[in-house]
């Protein structure tokens, strides 16, 4: 015992104060991320691997990330899954044709106009890209055009298009722009509805909006992801991948012929990327490129980038209303962002709270599912204008 005790004492006294010191906060932040998933059962799927992979990358020479030793190297068994699976963006892909088959895109077809509000709720993204160059006036060098892009990523709230655009870049704030995108869009809870008050009066919360419920032909369901990944092609080439996952998941839910390979998207597939992807993301948390200053201000900026996105859905829809005899309540234009289907349901009861009479799950799940077709193409169109 006492053999033990000193082995792992001699281990933690062979870092330098700094370093130990540094080691310590970041099993702090693994156990922030571990207790949120469980405690307040926010995304834990991501947050629990991603808090357990924080610690397991920051103990004493860890041998879950490659280490070099007189002996030549060892290759970490998540340094080697980080390479498999999503230095070549493998991972974000698969996990869209889950999240694909898992989306009913009936809301939208229903009421095609839906998919403006996803647009204009990507109006942060840019916004913080501009906020972040312009940093740089006030610290020379911290973020290059390529960080600015996968920073402003962040604010679609959409993990797997803000993994695909920050590896593409080479971003040296993968680590914290994961865990901010991933952790504010567990917190839409708590994130959206202030700033939506904020937005909003209270006769516009009012705002009635009845559905009518409308058959959609299975031939439009089929032809939807097909279309939509030939337009997304053609306008941003190198959204393609990133559209044609996520479509090709909702073929194969609509499709009628493939129900076993659509559950078996929805459900294993889905739980097993998330479960490696979480765990291997945690690669780029280790404490000496985790814990600076600029991680801090990636943080600052997602958060702006994430309120300015629901900003952005709200206003467009207030604008809408300028010109418009039919009313839209303005809340549902949050739901743009790519948090699916966890912003609709905010919205649905905040409709609720103000008046027990209002559903508009219906008309806040539309603009959420045009909200994740947006951030991908509005990925998609980020890796077309900038150069890698």
């Amino acid at each position: 015992m006492s053999e033990f005790i000193n082995a792992i004492f001699g281990s933690v006294m062979s870092l330098d104060p700094v370093s130990a010191i540094k080691m310590l906060v970041m099993w702090v932040v693994g156990g922030v991320l571990i207790y949120l998933a469980i405690k307040k059962d926010m995304e834990p799927s991501l947050l629990l691997p991603m808090g357990f992979g924080a610690i397991l990358v920051n103990l004493p020479l860890s041998g879950a990330v490659t280490q070099i030793y007189e002996t030549g190297t060892e290759e970490g068994a998540l340094d080697v899954l980080f390479n498999a699976g999503i230095a070549n963006e493998l991972f974000p892909l698969l996990l869209f044709i889950g999240i694909g088959a898992m989306i009913d895109f009936g809301p939208l077809l229903t009421n095609p106009k839906l998919l403006l509000f996803g647009a204009a709720a990507q109006f942060g993204i840019f916004v913080t890209m501009t906020l972040a160059c312009c940093v740089n006036a006030i610290f020379p060098g911290m973020f290059s055009i390529q960080d600015a892009a996968s920073i402003g990523i962040i604010g679609a709230a959409d993990g797997p298009t803000a993994i695909f655009v920050g590896n593409y870049f080479g971003t040296q704030y993968m680590g914290a722009i994961i865990v901010a995108a991933y952790s504010y869009m567990a917190l839409v809870p708590i994130i959206q509805p202030p700033v939506i008050r904020f937005c909003t009066t209270k006769k516009e919360r009012l705002i009635r909006m009845p559905y009518e419920a409308k058959s959609v032909s299975k031939t439009v369901r089929i032809l939807f992801p097909i279309v939509v990944t030939v337009i997304a092609g053609l306008v941003a080439p190198r959204s393609v991948s990133l559209v044609g996952f996520l479509m090709f998941g909702n073929l194969l839910r609509e499709c009628g012929v493939l129900n076993s390979l659509s559950e078996t998207a929805q459900n294993v597939l889905a739980n097993l990327i998330t479960i490696f992807l979480g765990i291997t993301i945690a690669t780029k948390m280790q404490a000496d490129a985790f814990l600076s200053f600029g991680t801090l201000m990636v943080i600052a900026l997602g958060l702006f980038a994430f309120i300015f996105d629901t900003v952005g859905g709200v206003m467009f829809a207030k604008f809408i209303n300028l010109f418009s005899k039919t009313k839209i309540n303005p809340m549902i234009g949050a739901c743009g962002i790519s948090a699916f289907p966890m912003s609709s349901r905010v919205i649905h009861k905040m409709g609720l709270k103000e008046d027990p009479q209002n559903f508009l799950l219906m008309h806040a799940a539309g603009v959420n599912v045009g909200g994740q077709i947006a951030s991908v193409i509005a990925g998609g169109l980020i890796l077309n204008l900038i150069a890698r």
